[in-house]
């Protein structure tokens, strides 16, 4: 068995593509591998801003020799042709056998095809599927029409065991030699698989990104020991700098606490969108006037690099101070004319932020918002004209908040306006208040229905207006808020939103698929509903009737369907038979007049119905549905629709996947 060592060394790629394209390069390597009969597979993937790596084991050192069968002429064309199907094979007429086919018999010939040795194979391969990493974009490094990829590609690492992987791209030509870090690196390094990690290691480069991620989080614990400060936690801010470094080492800045006037929003934004800093806070939660950067060298002995990045933020701070004194001059509300000049979206027919607003606003009052929701959508993307906003792009929304409760709105506005735009994700919170879960809904329902308007709708994994997201905000917030609003849409945008209630009660819940599909079988307007009637389902399922119950619903379901039936009238209780059929009509009039008479909760509703197991069984046992008197079938099968529309409104019984089909 052999191994095997590829390492794609690169310009630098940038951070959020790393994953992604190691995920790529191994399903690649493993598809070609098991296509191939190769055996073995990918044991480990790493990168780091200048190389991807891949690493396999148990790889064959050459495949087996394989049988391939070639049919020749048909066996009624003769033995003249036979012989010639022979010379062509270069064997004689004896070595032919004869195979049969949906046509008939043929002349055959079995040829053994001998294996060729792993190296040959990959060398054949590794080129191609290097360039088949798919990239958000890709770049030319030679000349127009030659090979594209993230960045120009400086260096290839093939070996499988000790031999070299010989192969091309671009004009750079595999062999055994790395490089280490830009700093430490000291020029072509000779590897073995053996030594590669280690050889990284004496050059400044720590390959395995778990390494990376514990050595930031130690570094840190190291400078903060013994301060009253902790570190603001920002795993996505962590996972940035693990793919921006190949020896990250952190280093503990100052600022000024004069800035510390500024709002904690800008001075953490400033410090982590565009410093990639981490905030530090101290022991009462207050931000302090200190950061954690994480460079990519070994150390700062003199303070060189911590100079550097604290004159940087420094520049920073000054430019969100300056923007600051001057937004909170002009307020909110008289920038709402300068949003007519600022475009939503060109496709459509009203397509600016001031457009925007309006809608908003509509959408709010026919929500039912009320007064604090109505002055919160008025003022809510004013902020868009602020300077602040147009250097700190991520803060909008949150600097119309803030700006609002400096300029005396209640908190309740100021609030809604902060929040306009959460949940950005199924992790975030969504908004704290009325008013601002309001604003939020109205703002994604406004630019989910104008999107699908104007033709903007997703497709495949291509969604450039976060559509997917708006949509499964929306879900969220009716299903976390417990707003029993409906969500009736229609054609294209309704099916999309039913694929994000699915996804957020099966895969962020956590609910069986079977039951959310019999729920939503019975109506999914109003999500607080959806999820009582799915925690009922959840819960009786366990007792022992209810999935053979469900199975004699499934059974109900395609005998309505086969018939082709379709309810009208009312049972005829003079054309039921004595015994099971009466029985099951009368235990079915009893449970649905007890639901009637005295409402209870999903849950005991559905116990009850669950109690008409026995009935229905005996009813299939003893009664054949298909009678010969037409009278008496369409009786029967109205009896059965009945049954099954009736005690449906929770939940399809139906769809519920059962032992019994």
């Amino acid at each position: 068995m052999s191994r095997f060592l590829l390492e794609i060394g690169t310009e630098e790629i940038p951070d959020w593509m790393i994953v992604p394209a190691l995920n790529q390069l191994q399903n690649h390597f493993q598809t070609f591998v098991d296509q191939n009969s190769l055996g073995g597979g990918v044991s480990r993937t790493e990168a780091t801003p200048r190389r991807l790596v891949l690493m396999a084991e148990d790889l064959l050192a050459r495949q087996a020799d394989s049988d391939e069968l070639l049919l020749g002429p048909p066996k009624s064309a003769g033995a003249g042709a036979a012989a010639g199907f022979a010379r062509k094979m270069g064997v004689s007429a004896d070595a032919l056998t004869l195979e049969t086919t949906p046509k008939g018999e043929y002349f055959a010939f079995r040829k053994v095809v001998p294996g060729r040795p792993a190296a040959d194979v990959l060398a054949g391969a590794l080129a191609e599927m290097i360039l088949k990493i798919q990239w958000p974009k890709t770049m030319y490094w030679t000349a127009r029409g030659g090979p594209r990829f993230i960045r120009p590609i400086r260096w290839l690492v093939a070996l499988l065991d000790d031999a070299i992987v010989d192969f091309e791209i671009a004009g750079v030509r595999s062999g055994k030699s790395t490089f280490g870090h830009r700093l430490y690196g000291g020029g072509a390094l000779a590897v073995t698989i053996d030594t590669y990690e280690t050889v990284l290691g004496e050059h400044g480069v720590i390959l395995a990104a778990d390494e990376r991620r514990r050595r930031i989080e130690s570094g840190i614990a190291d400078l903060l020991e013994g301060r009253p400060l902790r570190i603001q936690p920002d795993p996505v801010l962590l996972e940035t700098l693990v793919y921006l470094t190949e020896l990250p080492t952190p280093i503990l800045g100052s600022f000024d606490p004069e800035y510390l006037s500024l709002p904690e929003e800008v001075l953490s934004t400033v410090m982590r969108a565009h410093q990639k800093y981490f905030s530090v806070k101290r022991g009462d939660g207050q931000l302090a006037p200190h950061f954690i950067a994480v460079m990519n060298t070994g150390a700062d002995p003199e303070g060189l690099v911590r100079h550097g990045n604290e004159r940087v933020l420094r520049a920073r701070f000054n430019d969100a101070r300056f923007f600051w004194e001057q937004d909170v001059k002009r307020p909110l509300e008289e920038r709402l004319e300068d949003l007519k000049h600022v475009t939503f979206q060109a496709a459509l027919a009203a397509p600016t932020y001031y457009d925007k607003t309006l809608r908003i606003e509509a959408l709010v009052a026919e929500l039912g918002g009320g007064a604090q929701a109505l002055r919160a959508a008025r003022l809510s993307k004013s902020d868009l004209t602020t300077g602040m906003v147009k250097e700190f792009t991520e803060l909008q929304g949150v600097m119309g908040g803030l700006y609002a409760r400096h300029q005396g709105e209640t908190e309740e506005v100021w609030r809604a306006v902060y929040d306009q735009y959460r949940p950005a994700s199924m992790e975030e919170a969504i908004p704290g208040t009325r008013a601002g879960q309001m604003l939020s809904l109205a703002d994604k329902l406004d630019t989910l229905r104008e999107c699908f308007r104007a033709g903007l709708i997703p497709s495949g994994s291509k969604d450039p207006f976060a559509l997917r997201r708006a949509a499964q905000g929306v879900v969220k917030i009716l299903a976390e808020g417990e707003l029993l609003l409906p969500l009736a849409e229609t054609g294209a945008l309704e099916e999309f939103f039913l694929d994000r209630v699915k996804y957020y009660f099966r895969d962020v819940l956590g609910y069986k698929y079977d039951e959310v599909n019999a729920v939503l079988a019975s109506g999914w307007e109003r999500l607080p509903d959806v999820k009582l009637r799915l925690d009922a389902v959840r819960e009786v399922r366990e007792t022992e009737n209810f999935e053979p119950l469900a199975a004699s619903f499934k059974r109900i379901r395609n005998i309505l369907k086969q018939a082709e039936f379709t309810a009208g009238a009312p049972v005829e209780a003079a054309l039921l038979e004595e015994g099971a059929e009466r029985n099951l009509f009368a235990q079915a009039t009893g449970v649905r007049e007890a639901i009637a008479a005295a409402p209870v909760g999903y849950g005991q509703a559905l116990e009850a119905i669950a109690s008409l197991r026995p009935a229905v069984d005996q009813f299939f046992d003893k009664v054949l549905v298909n009678s010969q008197d037409a009278r008496v079938r369409a009786n029967r099968l109205t009896l059965l629709s009945n049954l099954y529309t009736e005690f449906s409104t929770i939940a399809d019984f139906s769809e519920i996947v059962t032992t019994k089909g």
